[in-house]
């Protein structure tokens, strides 16, 4: 969340007359429909016979006119016919019993085969795939990008690729509901992000709570700095909330789109190929090991991401570490807005995080902080950080400390330095760390799925090589535009 700045980032049979050939068996491969289908051979039964009576029709008057015995040939013409016709009939029923067989033989191994196979869907563990052990969808067309880690970034990317027709398989290390003491506030610019990608109804149902701003104290002089959303819609603000509960919303969006495969797995390694990115290598919740191959690989596993050192150059700087707390039935002194105190040695914030809750994260600077299990952390809070924390709130704090659910976790900042590799793009922390005291890292991720998305727009086969490696590199020079 920002602190200083408040500026709103916006970021068919062909038949002749005569002679009546017999019926021959071709060796071609033919369609089950073709020959199966009884009014086809009621048809040509039909028609072979209607040739049968008008033929006989014409022959019976020139026999009889010639000699008396016309009525004798004119019968055995007649029985010749029908013995063509018989024959014509049991050939053609003969086929259709064959490719009977045929037909339901491959049915039956088609059956065996997709026996095990299940819906990618959250939560599910189930992997279909080839003998060879690359991971394939079910209806064998390929997948067009595959995505590794389903957070924020990765969720939302995995929804609005979706949503334009890419076939995207998600890999994501644990699909149950993230518990985490950041991402927990979205600015308002990202929440018009959120509506651009057709994603806002994701803060809906999770006790979301609107931002209109911020309430800066200092040594007991406070002010309020509100959003400059005049000319917006009324429905324009930040939001605040679990950030687990927003995650699951943007999963399930994104699995009810038929072409999004959401499976739960480790991704180990990035599978190279002629210096370009063919797909990755993961172990599954079972232990087994796969190939997932696509010409398109978007690395969103996290701000721990263990693949991102083949794709850019980090630089990772942990100033500070986070302090987190949650304060239950306690009233901010201003009403939907973020709390920062200006403390010594580090700012405090107060957000709320649903109705009933008030997240509390303490900036602590360094790398180490006080010791949780043998209460070095309890009072370092009681002590250094509680006096300084706002009447209203300071009983609330010291509950909560009292109550032992302390968290922890390193603020990391990482710039974007990537080093453009064909076949493969990071993206949200994985690629650019915003400190989080900036509350920025949410819109950033967003405001680069719109640009990515918009890039690939145009580009209707991503198997095309040379020109995916083109668009690719544009997007490192396009993003900077759209988030400077």
């Amino acid at each position: 969340m920002p602190l200083l700045s408040l500026t709103l980032t916006t970021i068919n049979l062909q038949y002749k007359a005569a002679p009546v050939p017999f019926p021959t068996i071709s060796s071609k491969p033919t369609t089950c429909q073709s020959l199966s289908s009884k009014p086809r051979l009621r048809k040509l039964f039909k028609t072979t016979s209607s040739f049968r009576f008008s033929k006989t029709q014409g022959l019976s008057a020139s026999l009889l006119a010639n000699s008396a015995s016309g009525f004798h040939r004119f019968k055995e013409m007649v029985m010749v016919f029908d013995s063509y016709i018989v024959g014509t009939f049991l050939v053609s029923l003969l086929g259709f019993v064959f490719l009977f067989i045929l037909r339901h033989n491959n049915n039956s191994r088609k059956k065996k085969i997709e026996k095990g196979s299940r819906d990618f869907k959250i939560q599910t563990d189930a992997v279909s795939g080839t003998e060879i052990g690359e991971c394939l969808p079910e209806n064998g067309s390929g997948t067009d990008v595959i995505i590794v880690g389903a957070g924020v970034a990765g969720a939302a990317l995995a929804y609005t690729l979706g949503k334009d027709g890419r076939r995207v398989h998600v890999i994501e290390r644990d699909l149950t509901e993230p518990d985490r003491i950041v991402g927990e506030l979205l600015q308002p610019g990202g929440y018009l992000k959120l509506v651009e990608l057709g994603l806002e109804d994701c803060v809906e149902e999770i006790d979301a709570q609107r931002v209109l701003g911020y309430a800066l104290f200092k040594d007991e002089r406070n002010t309020k700095l509100s959003y400059p959303l005049e000319k917006f819609h009324a429905d324009v603000a930040g939001r605040s909330f679990h950030n687990g509960r927003f995650i699951q919303r943007m999963r399930e969006k994104a699995s009810t789109l038929p072409n999004v495969r959401l499976e739960q797995g480790t991704v180990t390694s990035l599978l190279e190929e002629n210096g370009t990115i063919r797909g990755v290598q993961y172990k599954t919740k079972d232990g087994q090991e796969l190939g997932a191959y696509a010409p398109l690989t978007i690395v969103c596993d996290g701000c721990f991401s263990n693949l991102r050192r083949s794709l850019c150059n980090p630089k990772v700087d942990v100033p500070s570490c986070f302090v987190g707390l949650v304060l239950e039935n306690c009233e901010l002194p201003f009403s939907n807005h973020g709390h920062v105190i200006l403390g010594d040695p580090s700012p405090i914030l107060f957000y709320p995080i649903s109705s009933t809750e008030v997240r509390c994260l303490v900036d602590v600077p360094g790398q180490k902080v006080p010791s949780i299990a043998n209460g070095e952390m309890a009072n370092y809070l009681k002590t250094m950080v509680a006096p300084q924390v706002p009447p209203e709130l300071r009983d609330a704090f010291i509950a909560a400390v009292n109550k032992g659910n302390i968290r922890t976790m390193p603020n990391r900042s990482m710039p974007a330095d990537p080093h453009p590799t064909p076949g493969a793009l990071l993206m949200g922390d994985a690629f650019n760390m915003r400190h989080p005291l900036t509350g920025g890292g949410m819109t950033v991720a967003l405001s680069d799925i719109v640009v990515l998305r918009d890039l690939l727009r145009p580009l209707h086969d991503l198997h095309d090589a040379a020109c995916l490696t083109k668009y690719l590199e544009s997007f490192y020079t396009l993003r900077k535009d759209e988030i400077s």
